[in-house]
């Protein structure tokens, strides 16, 4: 009889990688030709959500430029090109060339790992500048310095100091510079003024022609791909990977999170022709071992230069562990570990980056006696996240969600992923102009939860009323509570109704 061998690192990872049902992890038979990236032997505070300036001067300023911000092409009107911003970035010296970046695309998690991998760059004492769409409560949250947002005075400085260019651009365009456009040129501007150390940049949206993508960026971050977008990106998981693959440039290093064959596919032929070298989730790095902890989760991760035991992150749900995989490999890239050196980081520093990471408005709690969460869930993909996160953290006896989404979404689906555990929704609407109408978004909440499960507030205060008052329907210590989800915009005016922010 043999002795049992003992398991050793390796052995374990191979079983967690064996363990995920729900990923790929075996991306062997299409990555022939890629190179992959294998270690050879003052955090920010607060949760970054600011409020309307106190100062009445500053605040009216504010509302000028968000005003001017609000007649250019909205973020959904698109035209595919990056003439319009490269234009700008010519006119304005190229400042986004003025410091190294790190670019994140992907359809979820995208915000919540740019907010971790700010929080790493600076606890290791760099100067960080992060832009990231859309914003929850204030225009202001996009642009990021030192893991806070810009103060409203710099916001202002900064478009004002770039307006000259914007109209010259603009004179010259077929078409203005997008809302959009105007926001990456001021992030860009105004990371090069500070300056900054390192930019994190997320997509707006897909990758090759979105307005962020005139950097070249050393790392390119590619969160899970699903179905999001289709009427622009594309109706397949590979149409949509090639456009979000656009980010990646010659000689980059690509994280890649686990995704479908078809999606990863794509990717990887990219990294070939551009001589990129890939990380992948789940092969190179991933999540050893995760366990529910007060406020939040324990990891133990398995990054580009060895393990990470003891990592506590305050946020909840298996895709946040995900997330905080993809980041510590992303800053472990940006730093040379896996290509120039094979040592961890030191684990204190990582440790206390993690332990200060904040994601408002993913999976958020806002009150107590009932619970009230907060989850920015807006596709499927992203609501069966949340779902499992939900049940998971909390021992809700009773869940009453409250729902107002945008009408371009798939709203049956998201809707479906969360029908198993809520008790009753009530189906409401934001201020937003892309905003479902009610009564449409009760119709299908109807086919999918039934009548008898389904209240109608066309008010959003009035929905979070009816909501808490249906939860504490089985008294103070019975433990139901209210998920409010469907869309940034919803989760955000939720938040100021429930007095954060």
């Amino acid at each position: 009889m043999s002795e049992e061998r003992p398991k050793n690192e390796s052995d374990e990872f191979d079983e967690i990688v064996g363990a995920e049902t729900d990923r790929d992890p075996d991306l062997a038979v299409i990555e022939a030709g890629s190179r992959t990236l294998r270690a050879q032997s003052g955090p920010p505070q607060g949760d970054g959500i600011p409020t309307r300036p106190a100062d009445p001067e500053v605040d009216r300023a504010l509302r000028e430029v968000e005003g001017e911000l609000a007649k250019r092409w909205p973020e959904t009107k698109l035209e595919p090109s990056l003439v319009r911003i490269e234009s700008l970035m010519d006119i304005l010296g190229s400042p986004q060339r003025a410091y190294p970046s790190i670019h994140i695309t992907g359809t979820n998690g995208k915000t919540s790992a740019a907010r971790m991998i700010e929080s790493l760059l600076g606890a290791f004492e760099l100067r960080t500048g992060r832009y990231t769409s859309p914003h929850v409560q204030s225009i202001t949250e996009r642009i990021s310095l030192d893991g806070a947002p810009i103060s409203p005075e710099r916001f202002i400085e900064t478009y004002q100091d770039i307006r000259p260019y914007i109209e010259m651009v603009d004179a010259q365009q077929e078409h203005r510079l997008s809302f959009f456009e105007v926001l990456t040129g001021m992030a860009y501007a105004a990371f090069a003024d500070a300056p900054v150390d390192i930019a994190v940049v997320e997509v707006g949206m897909g990758g090759s022609w979105d307005a962020t993508n005139v950097i070249d960026a050393g790392v390119a971050v590619i969160m899970p791909i699903s179905l999001d977008h289709t009427d622009r990106l594309g109706t397949t998981p590979e149409q949509i990977a090639t456009e979000k693959a656009g980010i990646v440039k010659q000689d980059a290093t690509v994280v890649l999170a686990q995704q479908p064959v078809e999606a990863a596919s794509v990717v990887l032929k990219r990294a070939v022709e551009v001589d990129a070298t890939v990380a992948r989730e789940g092969m190179e790095f991933g999540v050893l071992s995760r366990e529910v902890a007060v406020g939040g989760q324990l990891l133990t991760l398995r990054g580009l230069g060895g393990e990470y035991p003891d990592v506590f992150l305050p946020l909840h749900g298996a895709h946040q562990a995900h997330n905080a995989a993809m980041a510590l490999a992303a800053v472990e890239a940006f730093f040379g570990v896996g290509s120039q050196h094979a040592r961890t980081l030191d684990i204190d520093t990582v440790r206390s980056a993690f332990a200060s990471v904040t994601s408002p408005g993913r999976m958020e709690v806002v009150r107590r006696s009932p619970t009230v969460v907060l989850d920015a869930a807006h596709n499927p993909a992203g609501a069966r996240a949340a779902a499992e996160a939900v049940t998971e953290s909390f021992d809700f006896s009773r869940l009453v969600g409250v729902v107002g989404t945008s009408d371009d979404k798939d709203v049956r689906g998201l809707l479906e992923a969360f029908e198993p555990i809520f008790a009753e929704v009530v189906v409401t609407r934001n201020s937003s102009h892309r905003s479902m109408d009610p009564d449409e978004l009760a119709a299908i909440a109807v086919e999918v939860f039934g009548a008898d499960r389904v209240q109608v507030e066309p008010r959003l205060d009035d929905a979070l009323e009816e909501a808490i008052t249906l939860a504490e329907e089985e008294g103070e210590y019975a433990g139901a509570g209210v998920l409010v989800t469907g869309s940034v915009v919803t989760v955000g005016e939720a938040r100021l109704l429930l007095g954060k922010g």
